[in-house]
């Protein structure tokens, strides 16, 4: 058999996984490295509930990877198989051939990425090939299944993944992206058919696209990995592993119900999170990082919870209550500063700040360059300019245009691989002034001092600090706010004084500081100016 080459594959360097280049940032290959370390965290939890066994010992134990691309996690799962059942099972054929035909499955999302696995996998993208390892196949795809699967359109939207018909119905051509183990009413009907009646995965493991293609981009994009999550557990598999985008832990589009179900799912065994952008996948945006995380089906606790930054630990895993906020908290080192906060029982100022359109006005709508033969001339602060239009032009809030307001802008982030600021620099707005949604309205007051004093708070760094464990990608809406306590305005607030009002020790201020960058020495923004004015 040649040494089974595609065994020593990973001794090879580079390993070819690491070299091929991601389909998109919504179907993103998975780093070897990664996968190891999640096959790592799987094989320790076996051996723990299991008298110290090796789970790779084990000739019974049956995985699928429902989703998978270059097929990372079955070839390592194939690789370590290999090398733990060899007491057992000493003829090499006989060995690869129960693991290929019986213990290791995987469903390809689309043609193209089942060619690969197979590749990976068999070493031939053909099962029944003459260069493939794996003997005793019934068919050319393996154990590595992939048919085309078309969406069910239902006005306009698939009624399975919310795909827009208009972004995906290309025809036989191109590839659907209908993503079969998530296009069906009955996912263990579904399974049976694939696989088999009496088929029982004991592992689910993957790494599931991460968003529709349908026109959307970034975080406006509607989100699609959580439905691999939750075909998954329906399942009922002994452990899952994931490897998703952790912007569900506070945030994201059509998340809400998958958050609270997780945060409130006690068999959620282990979290480990990178926050930092790029470190778990190179080269790869995904705004908010990227965690994995072991589903334990006999759990029934606490989840352990641990915080990556550039490849070392940002201290030891702590066991946590996942649903003590309405959001996860990424940092542990946050957990005891946030406790104190919200031991005082204030209310917060997600209640002050607007939504979205916090005058109905669109990103887009300008007014003119000057007030000049406008009735009612109303100061506009626009897509980084400055305009004006008539007050009744103004479709919402007109009782807000005559108070003072706090402007902030409604993205606030950079490119850089660590965010530091996490929101803007406030804009004092007087009054007879309004906003497009680029801004929302912080705030609203009756004078100036209480308007400034308020701006000030929204600098310290305490305030910012509150602001980053609800605040995963650059979108800092209404909800970012939920955290941060609503004082009393009639002083100004700086950090120092917020310090001792919660009584925070030296250790827990040098961590907020180490998070959270201060803002230069200029009181308030002045990136809108009249000087932006067109001419």
């Amino acid at each position: 058999m040649n040494d089974l080459a595609s065994f020593s594959l990973r001794g090879r360097n580079p390993d070819v996984l690491t070299c091929i280049a991601n389909l998109s940032n919504d179907e993103v290959f998975t780093p070897p490295a990664l996968a190891h370390r999640m096959l790592d965290i799987l094989a320790d939890a076996w051996a723990a509930d299991h008298d110290g066994a090796d789970l790779w010992a084990n000739p019974d134990v049956c995985f699928l990877d429902p989703c998978t691309k270059s097929g990372i996690f079955l070839r390592e799962i194939t690789s370590r198989l290999t090398l733990g059942l060899a007491q057992q099972m000493p003829d090499l054929q006989a060995r690869v051939n129960h693991i290929l035909t019986r213990q290791v499955f995987g469903i390809g999302i689309t043609r193209l990425t089942s060619l690969l696995a197979r590749r990976s996998v068999y070493c031939s993208k053909h099962a029944l090939g003459e260069h493939s390892i794996g003997k005793g196949f019934g068919s050319d795809a393996g154990n590595i299944w992939f048919e085309r699967t078309e969406h069910t359109w239902v006005n306009g939207k698939c009624s399975f993944c919310g795909a827009s018909q208009s972004a995906l119905d290309r025809g036989e051509g191109l590839e659907s992206h209908a993503y079969a183990f998530i296009h069906t009413t009955d996912i263990k009907a579904r399974i049976a058919e694939l696989f088999g009646s009496d088929m029982q995965f004991d592992v689910i493991i993957g790494n599931p696209p991460y968003q529709l293609g349908d026109g959307g981009y970034g975080s406006s994009a509607a989100p699609i990995y959580q439905l691999f999550v939750e075909k998954a557990l329906q399942l009922d598999p002994r452990y899952a592993v994931f490897v998703t985008p952790s912007r569900w832990m506070a945030g994201g589009k059509g998340l809400d119900a998958y958050r609270a179900n997780m945060l409130g799912d006690k068999r959620l065994r282990s979290i480990v999170d990178y926050p930092k952008l790029y470190e778990a996948f190179p080269g790869v945006k995904i705004r908010g990082g990227v965690s994995y995380f072991l589903w334990d089906r006999n759990h029934d606790g606490q989840c352990s919870f641990q915080t990556m930054w550039d490849g070392i630990p940002t201290g030891p895993a702590v066991a946590r209550d996942l649903d003590e906020y309405d959001v996860l908290v990424r940092r542990n080192e946050a957990i005891p500063i946030l406790d104190k906060i919200r031991s005082k029982k204030e209310p917060t100022l997600d209640q002050r700040v607007s939504s979205q359109k916090p005058f109905g006005l669109r990103t887009f709508y300008h007014g003119k360059p000057r007030p000049t033969r406008l009735k009612q001339p109303i100061k506009l602060f626009g897509s980084q300019k400055i305009s004006w239009i008539e007050r009744s032009e103004i479709p919402t809030n007109d009782q807000w245009i005559d108070k003072w307001k706090i402007l902030m802008t409604r993205v606030q982030g950079t490119s850089a691989a660590i965010e530091t600021k996490f929101l803007s620099k406030p804009i004092i707005a007087e009054p007879l002034t309004a906003c497009t949604e680029s801004y929302i309205v912080a705030g609203t007051f009756d004078d100036e001092t209480q308007a400034r004093n308020y701006a000030s708070y929204l600098r310290t760094r305490f305030a910012r600090f509150l602001v980053s464990l609800r605040k995963p990608t650059q979108d800092a809406a209404r909800g970012v706010y939920g955290f941060v306590p609503d004082l009393p305005l009639e002083e100004e607030w700086t950090d120092a004084k917020l310090y001792q009002r919660y009584g925070l020790s030296p250790e827990e201020i040098a961590f907020i500081e180490s998070q959270v960058a201060e803002h230069d020495a200029e009181l308030f923004d002045a990136e809108v100016t009249d000087e932006d004015v067109d001419e």
